[in-house]
């Protein structure tokens, strides 16, 4: 079994800045794509951003240029930097992750608030 744990959320003003953390541990074989979505209440779940294990990355429209996801291979982790936060990032954070075990399953961890006041 694999588990992902995710870090680092809070409160913080609009403008301001948190960083995001999610370590995975468990019966890990090989983690090929681990991601950040979130959920804003009466909204439908959205990838934030992800990263492959070669270092590819992908983001949403909304978040380029304020955010930027990182990972860790040695330390099974991966990271989002939140800067120039706004209200309308203000969600329920998940971190996700596509994991060998050996065959590829795909796990979540169980969520990190994140509130931006204005």
């Amino acid at each position: 079994q694999v588990q992902l744990v995710e870090s680092g959320g809070g409160l913080v003003q609009a403008g301001g800045s948190l960083r995001l953390s999610c370590a995975a541990s468990g019966s890990i074989f090989r983690i090929t794509v681990m991601a950040w979505y979130r959920q804003a209440p009466a909204k439908q779940r959205e990838l934030v951003a992800s990263i492959t294990s070669g270092g590819s990355t992908n983001y949403a429209e909304s978040v380029k240029g304020r955010f930027t996801i990182s990972s860790d291979s040695a330390k099974n982790t991966v990271y989002l930097q939140m800067n120039n936060l706004n209200p309308e990032d203000t969600a329920v954070y998940y971190c996700n992750g596509l994991v060998q075990v050996p065959a590829v399953k795909e796990f979540w961890g169980q969520g990190t608030q994140v509130t931006v006041s204005s």
